[in-house]
């Protein structure tokens, strides 16, 4: 362990023990400050069919999901001034970096949700979304944890509930594991697919969409350079008897692949 030398020659103090007291401050000084802001609510109640009457407009709602510092939601609420943004997360300090980019910009159409998306369809009512965004979500890299994924039935299922009937599911990722699982939802439960590119700086190059860039994305964790994009909607209802078959095919197909037996570690700041 590495020591900080005070001048006074009195103590020597871990530095990594200060580094983590300082991030410790860091945090709870965020926390203390996004419990101030207007456009966060955390953990709150009560609020599904309330979502127009804090907008003060009728304009659709779209969200961005797993939102890390709302990269996404600033930069779409930036291009769509006539819709309103959403992000979710449950970290505190990543929203934070967001929600303070947004006061920056005086972004009106911008906001920020921190819950557990597992209890996302508590917030809203039906209709009430108009589309939603994954970008570079975990890929939940284990096949254990497949289940996990936000493309996964289980969360499908969640959003259908508040979806649009004609609502877009917009996922972006470097994960080929996470694109090839979602394209294999897609089969599977026969959803309605749109989209399907394998590499955006091919196919897609001028999608200004596209072009807003996550922290994650520029971390390039899976070391492809190479970002896949898929948008379809949840067009019917998903079988759960479908369940265990997408678990034993995901089995399959990534117990021959090395990428599903990799751990990501999940970024603390």
């Amino acid at each position: 362990m590495q020591y900080l030398h005070l001048k006074n020659g009195k103590n020597n103090i871990p530095s990594l023990y200060l580094c983590a007291n300082y991030m410790g401050q860091k945090k709870l000084k965020r926390f203390a400050e996004i419990a101030t802001f207007q456009h966060v609510w955390e953990y709150p109640e009560n609020t599904a069919g309330q979502w127009q009457s804090f907008f003060q407009n009728t304009h659709p709602i779209v969200l961005e999901l797993a939102c890390g510092k709302g990269e996404y939601t600033i930069g779409l609420a930036s291009l769509y001034p006539t819709t309103n943004f959403i992000g979710v997360d449950v970290k505190g300090n990543r929203i934070w970096v967001g929600a303070k980019r947004a006061l920056a910009l005086e972004l009106k159409n911008a906001f920020f949700l921190r819950t557990q998306i597992g209890m996302i369809e508590k917030y809203f009512q039906r209709d009430e979304i108009a589309e939603i965004w994954l970008p570079f979500p975990d890929p939940q890299l284990r096949i254990s944890k497949s289940n996990k994924r936000l493309t996964h039935p289980v969360f499908l299922r969640k959003y259908k509930q508040f979806l649009q009937h004609d609502g877009y599911i917009n996922l972006k990722t470097d994960s080929p594991v996470l694109y090839n699982f979602t394209k294999l939802v897609i089969e599977m439960y026969q959803l309605e697919l749109f989209e399907d590119s394998a590499d955006i700086a091919v196919d897609l190059p001028q999608n200004q969409e596209l072009q807003i860039k996550t922290h994650y994305e520029s971390l390039d964790i899976a070391n492809s350079k190479t970002v896949h994009y898929l948008k379809f909607k949840i067009n019917k209802d998903l079988p759960v008897e479908l369940d265990d078959e997408l678990a034993k095919r995901t089995r399959e197909h990534e117990s021959l692949n090395n990428e599903g037996n990799i751990k990501v570690e999940e970024e603390t700041d």
